[in-house]
C-alpha cells in the first residue's frame, strides 16, 4: 500500500504524541473519528506503526552518559556476524547497533551511568562479544536534538 496525504499526517501526528485520542487525532488530521480510526487499524496491520512505546528520560534514571562505540571484527564471516548480533542484542546498555560500511563493521549507541560505568560495559561485555578486534569509543558531549519521527 502507498501512503496517501492523510496517513502521513496521521503518522506525523501519531509520531509526536502518540497517546493521542483518536478524537483529538481526528480533529489534529481534519478527519471523522470513525474513518481516522480505521486508518490507523490499517497503517498498525500493514506494519507502518510498529509499535507505541513511552521515551524515558536517560538523565531522570541515572544514565545520563551517551558513548558512540565503533566495532571492528575479526572476520566478516556469515557465522561470526551472526554471532556478534545475536550477543550484542542481549546487552541491555546498547540501544542500537547498525551494520556499516566504511572503516567500522558496527555502530553501537550505548548509554552509562558515567565513564567508570562505560569502563566495566566496555571490559565486562563488549570486550567479550564473539569476533571484537577493535574498540574505539566517543562521548557524547552534549545532545544538540534527537527525535524520533521519521520525515514522513
Amino acid at each position: 500500500m502507498d501512503l496517501d496525504s492523510m496517513d502521513r499526517r496521521i503518522l506525523t501526528v501519531l509520531q509526536k504524541s502518540g497517546r493521542i485520542s483518536n478524537a483529538e487525532l481526528s480533529e489534529q488530521v481534519n478527519l471523522s473519528p470513525s474513518a481516522c480510526h480505521r486508518r490507523v487499524q490499517r497503517l498498525e496491520k500493514e506494519g507502518y506503526i510498529r509499535n507505541y512505546v513511552a521515551m524515558v528520560d536517560p538523565r531522570r534514571i541515572g544514565l545520563p552518559t551517551m558513548v558512540f562505540v565503533e566495532i571492528t571484527l575479526s572476520g566478516q564471516a556469515d557465522e561470526l556476524l551472526e554471532a556478534f548480533e545475536r550477543e550484542v542484542a542481549r546487552v541491555p546498555e546498547v540501544l542500537e547497533c547498525h551494520l556499516m560500511a566504511g572503516s567500522a563493521d558496527y555502530i553501537l549507541k550505548v548509554v552509562a551511568r558515567d565513564t567508570d560505568d562505560f569502563a566495566r560495559i566496555h571490559r565486562q561485555k563488549l570486550a567479550r562479544l564473539p569476533g571484537v578486534q577493535g574498540m574505539q569509543s566517543s562521548f557524547a558531549l552534549r545532545t544538540v536534538f534527537k527525535t524520533t519521527a521519521l520525515p514522513v
